[in-house]
């Protein structure tokens, strides 16, 4: 892969040695048991890295977004799951740009020390799907207080999160949708069984995601991010941050698949020779080899104008197609070269080849990037 001798590398390694606290077996175990890896994340919280992107007046660490996708990136390539906790990373493209000075105060040094955690990002809702200004969750203003009524899905890590940043319908009447939603941070724990009911959906993989039902529930005017009607703008700072995020975890996936059948097909011997002497286990990890190798590429422009402030958009979709893409052909690979072995729960591979998948449709499908490109980058007509 890309030389990381002068890309963070003692923060890989540090990633590196911690992981090593958390091997797959303890992954297995709760991918079994469908349990929080509540030790994994205080370990991150503990150690910082799930306060990287907080500034350090807030307690944080004030690193850049690049330095979030190493952590993502390193977690994944050594069996682990880090959709655990990335929310609290990509959140902060949205709070830390637009949210007021009160909110930051309130709220940031709790989450940095762990007392407090942002895991959940309430946009998606059963009808609207990926068609988030459709949302019809609504914030209606009476006095100083918001009254919420309404209902989210795929709402990862509700029931482990304090904090959830929701986004909501506040202005029916504008002639232009984008200008209704509104984005907000709202402390959940005094409302939990009551105004906000938290229901989880069981999947395929151990992600911990949930449906959400609020309830007339009365929040204050100062929990708002930003100006009223602006929330859909500024949730594309965070999206975009999530999709580099996300792109993070998908080329940590590829790199453990593409190392695992390395290793796998130097070892394994068939007919009196390792089965990685045929081309036929050779080819197909070399071509994700090669996918992994450009996706980072994109990946780490995209981090770049990022940090500048600049637009991103394209990389940051781009980045994400690519590694998702990249992610599912080496774990393709890696189930052939492993054959029946890689069906065994044991072996690991089994799990992460469900884990990745996931990446094919969130948080994004690749099907609405490819719409994006289309549109936005090369021009042609919308075609929803």
């Amino acid at each position: 892969m890309i030389d990381t001798n002068s890309d963070w590398k003692d923060l890989r390694e540090a990633i590196r040695v911690m992981s090593k606290s958390f091997p797959e077996s303890y992954w297995r175990e709760r991918d079994q048991k469908r349990e929080y890896p509540i030790d994994f994340v205080k370990s991150l919280t503990k150690a910082g890295y799930l306060a990287c992107l907080i500034p350090e007046k807030y307690g944080g660490s004030g690193l850049n977004i690049r330095a979030a996708s190493v952590i993502l990136e390193e977690i994944h390539r050594y069996g682990g799951n880090g959709a655990a906790c990335h929310a609290q990373m990509y959140t902060m493209g949205s709070l830390l740009k637009y949210g007021s000075d009160e909110l930051k105060e309130k709220y940031l040094y709790q989450i940095a020390n762990g007392d407090l955690r942002l895991q959940a990002f309430g946009v998606t809702e059963p009808s609207s799907g990926t068609d988030t200004l459709s949302i019809k969750t609504s914030a209606i203003k009476k006095g100083k207080k918001y009254i919420i009524n309404g209902q989210k899905v795929w709402t990862s890590r509700a029931e482990h999160s304090d904090l959830i940043m929701l986004l909501a319908k506040t202005n029916k009447n504008s002639s232009e949708s984008k200008n209704t939603l509104s984005l907000f941070l709202i402390d959940m724990r005094s409302y939990i069984g009551k105004e906000i009911i938290i229901k989880p959906i069981r999947t395929m993989i151990n992600h911990s995601t949930t449906e959400i039902f609020f309830d007339n529930l009365e929040v204050d005017e100062n929990c708002i991010i930003g100006e009223e009607g602006k929330g859909f703008n500024y949730i594309l700072d965070g999206l975009n941050a999530e999709r580099l995020l996300i792109a993070s975890e998908c080329i940590g996936d590829a790199k453990y698949f593409i190392d695992k059948s390395i290793q796998y097909g130097n070892q394994r011997e068939v007919f009196g020779r390792p089965i990685g002497k045929n081309q036929g286990v050779q080819f197909p990890v070399a071509k994700a080899y090669s996918r992994t190798f450009a996706a980072e590429l994109t990946l780490i422009k995209g981090c770049e104008l990022f940090n500048d402030g600049l637009k991103c958009g394209k990389e940051a979709n781009m980045s994400k197609l690519l590694a998702a893409e990249a992610s599912w052909e080496a774990a393709e690979a890696t189930m052939q070269a492993y054959g029946g072995f890689s069906f065994a729960e044991e072996y690991n591979i089994e799990r992460k080849f469900r884990e990745t998948r996931l990446y094919q449709i969130a948080p994004v499908s690749t099907n609405m990037i490819l719409a994006y490109i289309a549109h936005k980058v090369l021009g042609f007509p919308r075609s929803y």
